[in-house]
């Protein structure tokens, strides 16, 4: 009788799993409405990617095979020219000198960046907890400002008559410097700018690397100091290796900032003095809303998406590379 009662109790009774779970059925794996739960969560960004990104670039596409002026534009018509404004673009000498400038300007500016970057954020590293809050709070509400209020500060400052930067300068004794024209040449206009942008973008290195230190392991600096390693070597040969990563991924967003940077040069100059200071993205933008030529600056637009995708794709090898050399 009490074997027949333990049976039935057996037979009853839940079966339990490994670990308390219960055991899986056979051949019945996660339901479709959970394998579509991710897609359902992505749906609503792709679909505003889609209407906010996707179509303007689209109509930018197809803006660059049109002949379009004031007159089309006015009168809605579409003239189709094929390939005549990249053609057009390409066989231009200014295109390619604004081109060579703006690779330039990109390169002087991320260097900048990187270099004053890293310090800052070794300089946090190494500050007490007071000192580190006083200046990561400056870091983060310079990163805060807006870029045209930034610039519009900037302009105040360097201002020829009524700046800050002239008035101390002629206070140091240099007067010739007292209604200076800060963007009256080309150097000092790109000068102004690049301070303007080194500027903007150092908090976001600079805390970015900081963050980065505070995953090296202290006992490797321990090991580093045993065997007689100084501060250079300690930092060549600890530090650094876990930077490289952080490094270079915030190389490389900076490269994209810095190049399709456009309000900065626009407010501080227009490109000028006689457009000598256009980078790719103010060119395009003159040609096409300034000189009223709307597919050409839509080519021009387009190929600098071309040649700020052929740079991120070198970066993207350069960084691959040295990750499977390391490995």
């Amino acid at each position: 009788m009490s074997v027949q009662i333990d049976d039935a109790v057996k037979s009853t009774a839940p079966r339990i799993g490994k670990g308390g779970a219960p055991p899986s059925r056979p051949g019945r794996g996660p339901g479709r409405a959970a394998k579509s739960a991710p897609y359902l969560i992505l749906l609503p960004a792709l679909i505003a990617t889609a209407i906010f990104l996707g179509w303007p670039v689209i109509r930018n596409v197809l803006l660059s095979f049109q002949s379009m002026n004031m007159r089309e534009l006015i009168q809605h018509l579409t003239v189709w020219n094929g390939f005549e404004n990249f053609s057009e673009t390409l066989g231009s000498e200014q295109f390619w000198r604004v081109t060579l400038r703006t690779v330039i300007f990109t390169a002087v500016n991320v260097v900048l960046i990187m270099v004053l970057g890293v310090l800052i954020g070794l300089l946090l590293a190494r500050l007490g907890k007071k000192m580190r809050l006083t200046l990561s709070v400056a870091l983060v509400l310079t990163w805060a400002m807006p870029i045209i209020a930034a610039t519009t500060v900037f302009q105040w400052l360097f201002d020829s008559r009524y700046g800050v930067v002239n008035w101390v300068l002629d206070k140091l004794g240099w007067h010739s410097m007292a209604n200076y024209d800060w963007v009256g040449t080309q150097f000092s206009t790109f000068f102004v700018v690049t301070v303007l942008i080194v500027w903007q973008s150092l908090p976001f290195v600079a805390l970015n690397l900081y963050a980065a230190t505070t995953t090296i392991p202290k006992e490797l600096y321990e090991a580093a100091r045993m065997d007689g390693a100084g501060a250079w070597k300690s930092f060549t040969s600890v530090t650094f290796p876990f930077l490289k990563p952080f490094v270079l991924a915030t190389t490389f967003l900076e490269i994209i900032w810095v190049f399709k940077s456009f309000a900065q040069v626009f407010a501080i100059s227009k490109g000028g003095p006689d457009r000598l200071t256009e980078t790719l993205p103010v060119f395009a933008f003159t040609e096409g809303m300034s000189n009223q030529h709307f597919g050409m600056g839509a080519a021009i637009s387009l190929l600098t998406i071309l040649i700020l995708l052929a740079l991120t794709a070198y970066s993207l090898r350069l960084t691959l590379k040295q990750e499977e050399d390391e490995l």
